[in-house]
């Protein structure tokens, strides 16, 4: 378990890194009436009432195969009546919130398959709770929220985070280990450090710090971040493809933990696809190819039943192995890309690195004498860095670093190389640009990095740059490419000589 110094550091880091986006205007109404003394069914019924169509949503589950009661429920008043104050308050906030964080996907993370597979979690794990005859009014809503984390991350770090997703393949804990890795935190800690930061119960938010690990959650939570941890590898099976032979792990954990016969785990995978189809309709998602997993297994069967191989599973599995080989075919051409990928990245900035510079330089090069274009470089290095580490700390100063190459990465053209050059300076490569373009450019990379704030330990802190600017043409054909990066070198030095914060242009020199 985390000590209380190492939790408080993480979740400050997460405010820091994240900014986490406020509540959603009705979730604050709903849980403000709630804290009330003097608080009325009426009164959250008025709330949701506000919003009609909340209203019919939330009538439609209320009425749904998960919370069936004994006759048709027509108003919310008489919902809360039936099912009790607690529950629809946390359907309402199930639909409020996922109504709220949604994207039109252009962080390259699939929102609609998020919340497909979070449905399917909280029916899963309601269904649990009856077939174990557990009470817990919350894990509805809990199970809904659990990978809520993974969602504020993908809304903050886009491609970046969908490729650690890609990277651990389905495996929650591989999942957890890369985003500790990455960022310091992970999704866990992120999901229960929003819905603590929107005043929710804690039973909601305290199991979703454990709930890809129940083993190392403290007595009170131990339960339902088991629950949750089912509900989410139920969830998987309905939503994913290619897990045949998680499904049958499942299958035998489901029966060891719970002391659920073969058959009875079999009817509550089944009955999850059965139910969720009916909850995404009313979350307004497409349930897609969401199928009982016997239909799945009856499946595999009949395409693979001139075997004669009794063990439905091992033909579900042999099936997704065929799948399975053509993905890793792709994985494989991928793999070797990425890795040629990391030989030439900077760990902490994630530009090139000085390899690569002195690579493309060469090849940049080639190409201007081929064919008789402009080629120019720009050296700059940050004014002050040491003041800044010395001040602040090295952590402040990673962090400087990385701003700023994401600042100057969102102004340089997708055919421009910018590289790390060593230290606190950094190279540009700029094809096809004269003198004059260069001088342009470098003065506007000036005044970009000087309107870039880090916020660290509560404080922003503002750098400058100074750089040296010089091009290569047909009239310096003769240049060598060391000429090249002393002439760029020294623009940079005068730079520095002459005051700091600003650019130095310095022609070649086809002499000397």
């Amino acid at each position: 378990m985390q000590t209380n110094e190492n939790h408080r550091k993480i979740m400050t880091l997460i405010n820091q890194d994240l900014g986490l986006p406020s509540p959603p205007a009705i979730a604050v109404n709903i849980l403000s009436i709630m804290r009330k003394d003097d608080f009325s069914m009426h009164d959250l019924a008025e709330v949701i009432a506000v919003d009609p169509s909340l209203s019919a949503k939330m009538l439609k589950v209320a009425n749904s195969g998960i919370f069936a009661c004994n006759g048709t429920i027509s108003s919310i008043n008489r919902a809360i009546a039936v099912l009790g104050t607690n529950i629809i308050k946390n359907i309402a906030l199930s639909f409020v919130i996922a109504g709220e964080l949604n994207s039109n996907g252009e962080s390259g993370f699939d929102f609609e398959a998020f919340w497909r597979n979070s449905v399917t979690a909280a029916v899963s794990a309601e269904l649990l709770l009856k077939r174990l005859d557990l009470k817990n009014e919350d894990l509805f809503v809990t199970a809904l929220l659990q990978n809520i984390g993974m969602l504020v991350i993908a809304m903050t770090k886009g491609q970046e985070y969908g490729a650690l997703i890609k990277e651990a393949d389905n495996d929650a804990l591989e999942l957890l280990q890369l985003e500790s890795d990455r960022y310091g935190y992970t999704h866990q800690q992120v999901g229960y450090a929003l819905l603590q930061h929107w005043e929710l119960p804690s039973a909601i938010f305290d199991p979703i710090l454990y709930h890809h690990q129940p083993e190392k959650a403290p007595a009170d939570c131990v339960e339902a971040a088991t629950l949750l941890c089912f509900a989410d590898r139920i969830a998987t099976i309905h939503t994913t493809r290619g897990v045949g032979e998680k499904a049958r792990l499942l299958q035998q954990q489901l029966q060891e933990n719970y002391h659920l016969s073969k058959q009875q785990s079999l009817q509550l995978l089944d009955a999850t696809a059965e139910s969720s189809r009916e909850m995404l309709a009313a979350f307004e998602l497409d349930p897609q190819q969401l199928r009982p997993y016997s239909e799945l297994l009856q499946e595999a069967n009949a395409e693979l039943g001139q075997l004669h191989l009794d063990n439905e599973q091992v033909l579900l599995e042999m099936k997704e192995a065929k799948d399975r080989a053509e993905k890793l075919t792709h994985e494989l051409r991928d793999a070797n890309s990425r890795l040629k990928e990391l030989v030439y990245r900077d760990g902490l900035t994630g530009l090139y690195n000085h390899r690569y510079f002195q690579e493309s330089l060469s090849n940049e090069l080639a190409r201007s004498i081929r064919y008789h274009s402009s080629l120019s470089l720009i050296l700059f290095d940050i004014d002050h860095f040491k003041q800044v580490n010395d001040t602040y700390g090295h952590q402040a100063g990673d962090l400087v670093l990385m701003n700023l190459s994401r600042a100057v990465s969102s102004a340089v053209r997708p055919c421009d190389i910018i590289s790390r050059y060593g230290g606190e300076e950094f190279a540009v490569i700029l094809p096809e640009t004269n003198l004059a373009g260069a001088k342009v450019f470098a003065a506007r990379l000036r005044r970009c990095v000087e309107g870039v704030a880090t916020l660290f330990d509560g404080q922003l802190i503002y750098v400058t740059i100074s750089a040296g600017v010089t091009t290569f043409s047909t009239q310096t054909a003769g240049i060598s490419k060391d000429k090249f990066i002393e002439t760029a070198d020294r623009g940079l030095y005068t730079s520095k000589q002459s005051g700091r914060n600003q650019v130095t242009v310095l022609e070649l020199a086809t002499s000397g």
